[in-house]
């Protein structure tokens, strides 16, 4: 069953209907653990403002921004832990699933248009297709 899982999040809508299917699902397993990931992408993350005020306050954004998932994980009375990286997120992603051997990968669809997620490809596309386990996309 999913003992370990990877919940990747970005802040989202669709990210914290993910965080409340990966609560959902290690509510019901005894043991589980749910392994928050939040890739934080320097490019497209160099044009908001939060840079201005200095790396701590960067960390403290990104943190609110997963603060209903951990919210959501609390209330379900799952156990998790959280690792903020850097990098592009897909790559991180897939490597973090396949060196961590975690059983489940959960995360939220982006909701590009099909001519966009061809042109563009999104992370969680990529994710399915990488990954070496099974992956839960959440809409």
């Amino acid at each position: 069953m999913y003992r370990s899982i990877l919940l990747a999040v970005d802040g989202s809508e669709n990210s914290k209907r993910a965080g409340r299917q990966a609560a959902q699902l290690a509510a019901l397993i005894k043991g589980a653990q749910v392994t928050v990931v939040y890739v934080s992408d320097f490019d497209e993350d160099s044009g908001e403002e939060v840079h201005d005020g200095g790396p701590i306050e960067f960390e403290l954004a990104r943190k609110k921004k997963i603060q209903p998932i951990r919210e959501a994980l609390e209330l379900g009375e799952v156990f998790y832990k959280v690792e903020i990286m850097h990098g592009r997120p897909a790559p991180v992603i897939i490597e973090m699933a396949n060196d961590g051997k975690f059983d489940l990968v959960v995360i939220g669809s982006r909701g590009l248009n099909p001519i966009s997620e061809m042109v563009l490809g999104s992370v969680s596309h990529k994710v399915v297709n990488h990954a070496d386990c099974p992956v839960l996309v959440v809409k």
